[in-house]
């Protein structure tokens, strides 16, 4: 019974964890208009921001990943969080727009300590017929920051003023340092080797991989970074249409993630991953049909994110068999590969949406269908451990 009890309440501070971090990269969206107005730039150079943070991410999450399998993923953990409080609170008081890209470049590279780690700790501790439904669930705080997170951020800011969205992340990451602490394991990795010691061939498996969720980081986040600009600047809808929106397709990722940690328990993670890709394409192309329709968009984005974001859970408990040794360092580099994607993705959406947002729809269906090939295209043998 104590055990059934430790396990759910590493589970909840897990998805609770990922759920700050994600609502601190999510709100970004919805604030744009406003953090735009407030220092005087273009909305589509405020997404800037989201490129700083996944770049740092980006950068940062490998040599903290096989940092945590050398020394442990918990000390890892209550750093990276302590790093994150520090940069909410830069974030708040950025008195120009080049110090705020200096303090998400900071929270960037905070969370690349965290959300890996959680993610490691987590792939550590699950009963091994249960890890992928574990990762889901604890997955599922991430994204459950998109219909949940970012719209609570999106009201507090319309009823104050977003930099106190992000000093009540500070508060929150702040406490959930001294919670991290708290529950997870001090264990470090059995046989860590972390990938700048890893066997070549080894090294090279796990650059092979993670490709396939760069291009899923892309084109997922491509498109949900400039939903709410898009859906202003091209159909004039109301701030509240735009929250409404942001939690159908929310309340669709969140669903499609815990579906997708199931289903590759039971039907293979590559299958579950590969359907998911090509799924998202196919629906994508749909909504740059129907993106005029108004209430008719609404069920299609939930269609969406449930179908897209089956992709990551599935894909993450492939990685965390397959590197069973080295998982610190697959799901950083994975962590890796979805930052760089965000950032890619961040990056092309502010160039095409301020003239077209259905070419928008079309790159993004692209990419997610050139992942798709390369999962269904990977060496399907497993590397020695």
């Amino acid at each position: 019974m104590k055990t059934q009890w430790s396990q759910r309440l590493r589970l909840a501070v897990g998805w609770v964890t990922l759920f700050t971090i994600g609502t601190d990269l999510f709100v970004v969206s919805p604030l744009l208009p406003a953090i735009a107005q407030r220092y005087a730039i273009l909305p589509s150079n405020a997404g800037l921001m989201v490129a700083s943070f996944s770049l740092l991410y980006a950068a940062a999450a490998p040599g903290f990943g096989a940092t945590s399998d050398r020394i442990g993923k918990r000390t890892v953990i209550v750093i990276g969080l302590f790093g994150f409080t520090v940069a909410n609170v830069l974030t708040s008081f950025a008195p120009s727009f080049s110090w705020l890209l200096v303090s998400r470049g900071l929270a960037g590279f905070s969370a690349a300590a965290v959300t890996p780690s959680i993610y490691g700790v987590t792939g550590d501790v699950a009963p091994v017929e249960r890890r992928g439904r574990w990762l889901a669930i604890v997955g599922s705080g991430l994204l459950m920051a998109l219909w949940l997170g970012a719209p609570i951020g999106t009201f507090v800011a319309e009823f104050t003023r977003w930099p106190v969205v992000f000093r009540g992340l500070a508060v929150g990451s702040g406490l959930l340092s001294v919670v991290n602490r708290m529950v997870w394991p001090l264990g470090r990795t059995s046989r860590a080797v972390t990938a700048s010691h890893a066997e070549p061939e080894m090294f090279r498996r796990i650059l092979s991989e993670i490709r396939v969720t760069l291009f899923w980081g892309a084109a997922v986040y491509g498109f949900y970074t400039f939903l709410g600009t898009g859906l202003r600047l091209y159909d004039h809808v109301s701030a509240g249409f735009v929250a409404v929106a942001l939690v159908a397709y929310g309340m669709g990722a969140t669903v499609g993630s815990l579906f997708g940690g199931q289903l590759a328990d039971r039907w293979g993670a590559r299958r579950v991953s590969t359907g998911s890709l090509v799924s998202w394409a196919i629906l994508m192309a749909l909504v740059g049909v129907v993106f005029h329709t108004g209430a008719w968009l609404l069920p299609l984005l939930a269609l969406l994110s449930f179908s897209g974001y089956a992709f990551f859970p599935a894909f993450q408990a492939g990685l965390a068999e397959t590197f069973s040794q080295q998982r610190g360092t697959a799901m950083a580099w994975n962590n890796t590969a979805l930052y760089v994607g965000i950032a890619l993705g961040s990056v092309t959406g502010g160039r095409i949406i301020p003239r077209s947002f259905g070419a928008l729809v079309f790159v993004c269906a692209m990419m997610a269908l050139l992942g798709a090939l390369f999962n269904f295209l990977r060496p399907r043998e497993v590397p020695s451990t």
